[in-house]
């Protein structure tokens, strides 16, 4: 039941009978069997079927979530057992909103020194992937915002408050002042995130909220690209704090807290609101939570 219940999983999500089955490491056939067979031990039909996969039944969405939630409960049993056997292995695939990447390795890093069996997969995700992968069983926890857009039924550890500032060339417009506002850097040649990022939808909300809009410049989905720009001299950006903190800019980058209004947004882990938690999770759990005693010691 367990192996029918991946193979519809894996269907669900590519849509596709021969991408799932190669996901699943099986030919068609086979997943294709195992499928029926799940809908005859069930009594319903799951999918759509034509020439090609049409799509899931009522029933057959319905039966999607309790797959999740029993394949989710059976590999959870299985770390378990392993963890009884010898201690804390295996993987952590973590998926991180760009902003928040700098800081994952204060949470890998001491969670690694205590466990040094396991390993860790953490990728670039927009805040709707990261609800996505972790929904579909394709990670075991997310960093993403928090407080501005809705999660959905997840675990959640706050983590700490993003606050913006804007990074700037000496030299350039407002670059010796102590501080600016949303108003006044609308009219910089910014680069920025693409539109599909929660942080860009964030700074174009503050934007709106102080009456103006911004066409950047330059939109990238890759900090790395934003970063390059800046350090020219000739292209401003809005950052978070922290993450220009951590990239160690000095002169002559100035990073300038942005006013009118001063706003935060919270950042923190998710995951699936499972009890218990797999092993794993639940430890990373408990390290999230002690890198957010650690960010808010420091404030």
């Amino acid at each position: 039941m367990i192996d029918k219940l991946e193979f519809f999983i894996a269907l669900a999500k590519e849509e596709h009978f021969g991408r799932a089955a190669e996901v699943c490491g099986v030919t068609q056939p086979t997943l294709s069997a195992g499928i029926k067979q799940l809908e005859e031990q069930l009594g319903v039909m799951l999918v759509m079927r034509g020439s090609r996969f049409q799509g899931l039944t009522p029933e057959g969405r319905q039966v999607l979530a309790w797959a999740r939630r029993i394949v989710g409960d059976s590999r959870a049993m299985r770390e378990e057992m392993r963890a009884a056997r010898r201690g804390l292995s295996g993987r952590i695939r973590i998926a991180a909103v760009p902003t928040a990447l700098a800081m994952v390795a204060r949470l890998t890093t001491p969670f690694r020194e205590k466990h040094p069996g396991v390993t860790f997969s953490v990728l670039s995700r927009t805040s709707i992937e990261v609800l996505s992968l972790l929904g579909n069983l394709d990670i075991d926890a997310g960093i993403t915002y928090l407080d501005n857009e809705p999660l959905g039924r997840v675990t959640s550890v706050p983590l700490y408050d993003e606050r913006y500032q804007l990074i700037t060339a000496v030299g350039n417009p407002y670059s010796d002042r102590d501080k600016v506002t949303w108003a006044e850097i609308s009219q910089l040649p910014l680069c920025l995130l693409t539109p599909d990022m929660q942080n860009r939808r964030i700074i174009d909300q503050h934007l709106a909220e102080a009456g103006v809009q911004v066409r950047p410049t330059l939109e990238s989905n890759s900090m790395i690209v934003l970063f390059s720009h800046i350090r020219t001299g000739k292209w401003s950006s809005i950052m978070p704090l922290n993450l220009a903190e951590t990239f160690g800019f000095s002169e002559p980058i100035r990073a300038i807290p942005i006013v009118e209004p001063d706003a935060s947004h919270t950042v923190g882990l998710v995951a699936a609101p499972r009890e218990p938690h797999t092993p794993l999770v639940q430890a990373l759990l408990g390290e999230a939570m002690a890198l957010a005693d650690d960010f808010r010691a420091h404030r």
